[in-house]
C-alpha cells in the first residue's frame, strides 16, 4: 500500500470578518482536499499536547507518529541533524536566526521588526555567521551555517536550562516586554547577539541589502534549545521505506532522524514563492520509485500567518490542492495499488495573531476502499460537523498506514 501525508504548515485559522466571518481554508477552492473528505473521514486532532511549545516541531512530530511527551527534546537539535552536525549526548543546541531589529542603542529598548531579515539568502547568511564563528568559535562553542536565516549554535558539554522566546512570536514588540534571554547560558546568548549587532551594522552584506531596499540583519536571535533527540526508525516502526519533502530544515531533520529519504527539490522555498508543482511531481516520483511512504510538507501557509498575508495564505493553499494533491491523487489512483491519503495543517498560524496556536487541526483522511460519500467541505467547520475528535494526533498515523482504519 502507497501512502502520502499532505501537510500544509499553518493552513489552519480563525474566522476572519474581510472573509465574511470565514477562515482561508473555507475561503479558498480545493476540490481535491474536498473529496478526501467525502470519500473518507473528516475530524479534528490535537497535535501540541497541554503544555508542551506551540511549534511546528512538536507538531510535526506528531503528524510523523511520534509521541512528542516522550521524544521531544527541543527544536534546534532536529535542524541540527538536517545539517549534518554530529552530536553527543551532552551538547546542547540553539536556533539561531538571522533578524531584523530596530536601531534603538541598547538589545533591551529594541523592537523585533521581521524575525527572517527580509529571507536572507543562504549565501548572505553564511557570510554573517562565519563572523560569529570568527569571533566566539572554539572547542566548545560552534556556529553552522544553515539556509536562509536559518543557522545553528552548538555548545559542547553544556547544560540547558534557557528561556527562549521564538522571534516569529514577537514580531513588532519591543524586547523589554520580557522577550530577553534568561536563565542557563543566558550570559553568553546575550553577549553574542550584542556583538552581532556591532559586527553586522556595516557589513557589505547588510549594506547591500540596505542600498536594494532589503530589510539587513542586523543581529542573531537565538531559541529552540534542545539535546540529541532519539527518534524510533520509521521502516522498523511501520515496515515500509518513508521519503519526506520539504523546504524547511526542521521536517528534513525529523526525517533524517528516523532514517527516512530527505528527498531533494529545487527551486522549492519556505515560502508562497515555492515550486509547488514540483513538489508534487517530486512526491509521484519517490512514490514510482523507492517509497511507500511520502511526507510532503508546505510551509507557504505558515509564513503567510506570520507575515499578515490573506490574499497569499487562501492563494497558498489552493495551489497545493491543485499541484500538489491533485496530481498525486491521480497517480494513486491510476497506479491501481491500494493507497492511503491524509490532508491537515500541523497547527493554527491565524492571521489575526500571526503566530501558533494549539488549537485542534482538521484532518481529512481517505483509504482507496472507502467510498462515504459525505456532503462536507474540508475546513475547520466541516471538520466539527462530525464529532470526530484525535486527542493524540500522534496515533493518526497508524490508522492511515492500517488497511482497515477507523
Amino acid at each position: 500500500m502507497k501512502s502520502v501525508i499532505f501537510l500544509g504548515d499553518g493552513m489552519a485559522d480563525y474566522p476572519i470578518a474581510e472573509l465574511g466571518n470565514k477562515t482561508p481554508l473555507q475561503v479558498a477552492i480545493h476540490p481535491h482536499m474536498d473529496r478526501i473528505a467525502n470519500n473518507g473521514v473528516i475530524g479534528r486532532a490535537v497535535t501540541i499536547p497541554e503544555g508542551m511549545p506551540k511549534g511546528s516541531d512538536v507538531a510535526n512530530l506528531s503528524v510523523f507518529g511520534v509521541d512528542p511527551k516522550r521524544f521531544y527534546t527541543g527544536r534546534s537539535p532536529l535542524e541540527a541533524i538536517s545539517l549534518g552536525i554530529e552530536l553527543s549526548e551532552t551538547d546542547v543546541t540553539y536556533r539561531c536566526n538571522l533578524v531584523t531589529l530596530s536601531d534603538e542603542e541598547g538589545l533591551e529598548n529594541k523592537t523585533m521588526l521581521d524575525y527572517s531579515a527580509g529571507e536572507i539568502t543562504s549565501e548572505e547568511g553564511a557570510a554573517l555567521i562565519s563572523v560569529l564563528q570568527e569571533k566566539f568559535g572554539s572547542k566548545t562553542i560552534e556556529f553552522f551555517a544553515g539556509v536562509s536565516y536559518r543557522h545553528c549554535l552548538v555548545l559542547r558539554d553544556a547544560d540547558t536550562g534557557a528561556e527562549l522566546i521564538p522571534p516569529h512570536d514577537i514580531t513588532n514588540r519591543a524586547l523589554n516586554e520580557g522577550y530577553l534571554p534568561k536563565g542557563t547560558n543566558s550570559d553568553l546568548i546575550n553577549e553574542i547577539t550584542e556583538y552581532s549587532i556591532k559586527a553586522f551594522k556595516d557589513h557589505p552584506v547588510n549594506l547591500k541589502r540596505i542600498a536594494e531596499g532589503k530589510n539587513p540583519a542586523t543581529s542573531v536571535w537565538l531559541w529552540g534549545e534542545g539535546r540529541k533527540p532519539a527518534l524510533q526508525n520509521f521502516k522498523d516502526k511501520f515496515g515500509v521505506t518513508g521519503g519526506v519533502i520539504s523546504a524547511v530544515d526542521l521536517i528534513h531533520g525529523i526525517a533524517i532522524g528516523m532514517g527516512m529519504k530527505s528527498i531533494e527539490v529545487k527551486n522549492i522555498t519556505g515560502n508562497f514563492h515555492t515550486d509547488f508543482k514540483a513538489k508534487g511531481q517530486a512526491a509521484i516520483k519517490a512514490l514510482s520509485q523507492d517509497c511507500d511512504f511520502v511526507y510532503i510538507h508546505v510551509e507557504a501557509p505558515d509564513e503567510c500567518g506570520h507575515q499578515n498575508q490573506l490574499k497569499e495564505k487562501i492563494w497558498s493553499i489552493e495551489q497545493i490542492d491543485e499541484h500538489i494533491v491533485g496530481p498525486v491523487l491521480e497517480y494513486l489512483e491510476q497506479s491501481g495499488e491500494n493507497f492511503s491519503v491524509l490532508v491537515m495543517p500541523d497547527h493554527p498560524t491565524p492571521i489575526a495573531i500571526r503566530t501558533h496556536t494549539g488549537d485542534a487541526v482538521p484532518f481529512a483522511m481517505w483509504h482507496k476502499e472507502q467510498n462515504n460519500e459525505h456532503d462536507v467541505l474540508y475546513n475547520e467547520h466541516g471538520s466539527e460537523t462530525t464529532g470526530l475528535y484525535v486527542g493524540k494526533a500522534h496515533k493518526l498515523i497508524n490508522f492511515l498506514m492500517n488497511e482497515h482504519p477507523f
